[in-house]
């Protein structure tokens, strides 16, 4: 038995759960082990480099008459994007009730509609799959609670409950419903906990039979071809009355037990912690070496944003400057779009109240939408729901316009230490997808249509549609980004003071003869200069722009050289190799 496994285990739990664990782990660890054999990096360090980047997609998100979504999801990444994706988040796909597939029936079927497990194990023979594993809650109508209701085995003990008089009062509200749920039971009346809707049950990780059953589950998703797995809302995870029931230790325990699991069962899969919090709360789980080795960067969607609204990069610059690396093997999952909205309690602490107000403003007027969550003193803006196209690049502005300011943003995200993860409708150039929440669908539906994979198809054949000039915009990004080991997921950044309007950001270098990237944006409204040293220059005193292959010639004064960034413009220069970083 693994002493770390028996560690974590028994301060959790105790009695013979450790070795349930572990018997579950070696019940499916040579299946696991024959269907991953041939993961680049599996056993080697981490497994991701500069050439990875992960698409953020529903199974469905593309369709096409007389073919299943997985299949359609297969063809758009090998054939579409044709090497520009190295892995797959695939959004929920089972069956489920609700919240878009995160209210699930049942976590170890593929809905039939989508296809089924060999859907997802052709896309786990050419690329890496990640997959979420929503541990904090399930649907109602899940067997186990519906066991639950009707008093049986082994649900009836699977589900928090709580007495409605109890002093709830200091648990974090994501939501504006209320926090417990009345259900009619066999045994009477009962209160369960619902964190994100009435059709959300939290499930109790205090019963050690609901997570051995949890894990066991999770080894089946390695085994059916998943190498990456994310843990939805997993701070909510664990209830203690009488605290916020946020990041309690008994949840980073359990992390660090499913990262010691995957381990064991996958050496070189990763896990990646969902928790959209402020901050320095959501690095609480790169705290330990042996916790997350991907958290999800969630101040850099609202933070990118501002920069470009306001055109003013400096609240961008003393953030990213304040980063910390995560420690060895560990990095961020950067995004700026996900199938949920801009959330705005990462941004706390970074944008003053009135600077979040403008950003909420300038999203309404691009058409976006509010969502709110309940605190003690009311109701206060939590997510803004919009395309970040859309959010970021005036609707009113010609279609190339758009596509620059927008490719800014994603340039800047590219740009950062960590992991890439590009929303589908990002890397398509979509737009708000007004029809949803108008026929009475969640704000969130704005930013979720179904697309059409032979009009997608046609449309990136246009070489003037919107889709086209951003999806092609996209591919020079990741081709260059791809080319250059400074941006290895781990390599070092760091944030240049600047002049108004300029955001300086260097990578590099990872190693010691590896390479350095100088990545110049403007986001201000004017022309921008920017200045430093000769002798950081490479000898020849040329560089090299990396997205477009351009020969750079600085202007050169003494000591000194300069580089001129039009309004809207960002470099990435190739500024060769060089030791460690002053």
């Amino acid at each position: 038995m693994d002493a770390r496994v028996k560690e974590l285990a028994d301060r959790l739990w105790g009695g013979d759960v450790a070795q349930r664990i572990t018997a579950r782990i070696d019940a499916r660890r040579d299946a696991i082990a024959a269907r991953h054999a041939d993961v680049p990096g599996a056993a080697d360090g981490f497994p991701l480099n500069e050439q990875d980047a992960i698409l953020i997609t529903y199974a469905d998100s593309l369709r096409q008459e007389g073919v299943t979504p997985l299949a359609s999801m297969y063809h758009f990444v090998d054939e579409v994007c044709a090497g520009a994706i190295s892995c797959v988040h695939l959004l929920p796909f089972f069956p489920y009730s609700s919240d878009a597939g995160f209210s699930i029936s049942d976590y170890r079927r593929v809905r039939d509609d989508l296809g089924d497990w060999s859907g997802i194990g052709s896309l786990a023979g050419d690329y890496r799959v990640m997959v979420d594993l929503v541990l904090n809650h399930c649907s109602v109508e899940h067997p186990w609670f519906q066991d639950f209701l009707a008093g049986r085995a082994p649900g009836r003990d699977y589900f928090v409950t709580a007495d409605p008089d109890s002093d709830l009062s200091q648990v974090f509200r994501p939501r504006a419903h209320p926090l417990l749920t009345r259900f009619e039971t066999a045994d009477g009346p009962r209160h369960v906990w619902t964190t994100f809707s009435a059709d959300q049950v939290d499930l109790d990780w205090s019963n050690p039979d609901l997570t051995v059953e949890m894990i066991d589950t999770l080894l089946e998703y390695l085994e059916r071809g998943a190498s990456i797995v994310r843990l939805d809302a997993v701070a909510f995870l664990w209830k203690r009355i009488g605290t916020n029931c946020l990041h309690l230790p008994e949840t980073h325990a359990v992390v660090k037990l499913l990262r010691r699991v995957m381990e064991l069962a996958l050496p070189g899969s990763l896990l990646i912690t969902e928790t959209n919090v402020p901050h320095q709360e959501n690095i609480s789980y790169f705290t330990d070496d042996d916790e997350a080795q991907l958290v999800y960067n969630f101040s850099l969607p609202p933070v990118v944003a501002d920069a470009l609204i306001r055109e003013d990069p400096s609240h961008l610059a003393s953030w990213a400057g304040s980063l910390k690396a995560p420690g060895p093997g560990r990095c961020f999952f950067n995004f700026c779009a996900s199938h949920d909205g801009i959330g705005l309690t990462p941004a706390r602490g970074i944008l003053s109240d009135a600077e979040r107000d403008q950003l909420i403003a300038s999203v309404q007027a691009h058409g976006g939408l509010v969502s709110y969550k309940a605190t003690p003193g009311g109701q206060v803006p939590y997510e803004l729901n919009i395309n970040y196209l859309s959010a970021v690049a005036d609707p009113a502005l010609p279609a190339d316009q758009r596509a620059r300011r927008f490719l800014l943003s994603q340039a800047i995200m590219l740009a950062f230490a960590g992991v890439p993860g590009i929303y589908v409708h990002s890397l398509l150039g979509s737009e708000n997808w007004d029809q949803g929440p108008a026929q009475g669908l969640e704000n969130r539906s704005i930013n979720r249509e179904q697309l059409a994979l032979p009009a997608v198809e046609a449309a990136l054949a246009d070489q003037n549609d919107l889709r086209a000039i951003v999806f092609q915009g996209y591919r020079d990004l990741l081709d260059a980004r791809a080319a250059s080991s400074a941006f290895h997921p781990l390599s070092p950044q760091r944030v240049h003071p600047a002049d108004a309007g300029l955001f300086v950001l260097e990578r590099g270098p990872f190693g010691p003869d590896d390479e350095r990237v100088l990545c110049l944006f403007n986001v201000g409204p004017a022309e921008a200069e920017w200045r430093a040293a000769v002798n950081d220059l490479p000898n020849d005193r040329i560089v090299t722009d990396l997205v477009n292959g351009d020969r750079v010639y600085p202007s050169i004064e003494e000591h000194d050289y300069s580089l001129e960034l039009l309004p809207g413009e960002f470099l990435w220069l190739f500024m060769g190799e060089k030791g460690e970083l002053d």
